[in-house]
């Protein structure tokens, strides 16, 4: 859902369209997603299920993240601690 928020605003304008089924599609980047991911569980006090979730993004998308941009939406959304635990906690996925 589109808010007035900074990130809503900046996770709008950086969705992605793909094609499913012969239908197009808007998606969340896979930083922003992890992002919510990782917001989601902070404010639902430590949601293992939102946590999670941003942890696999990261793992299956981390050689294409842009790390800096998830840097500076840490710091601005107080996630930073999430952030810290999901970079210790994941096993990124090699691909050959």
């Amino acid at each position: 859902m589109l808010t007035e928020e900074p990130f809503d605003r900046s996770r709008f304008a950086r969705r992605r369209s793909v094609e499913l089924l012969g239908r197009v599609l808007f998606v969340s980047s896979p930083e922003d997603t992890i992002l919510a991911k990782l917001r989601w569980a902070k404010l639902s006090g430590g949601s293992m299920k939102q946590f999670t979730d941003a942890v696999r993004v990261f793992e299956v998308q981390y050689g294409t993240l842009d790390i800096a941009y998830l840097a500076d939406w840490v710091n601005a959304l107080g996630i930073a601690d999430f952030w810290r635990r999901l970079q210790e906690e994941a096993e990124p996925v090699a691909w050959p």
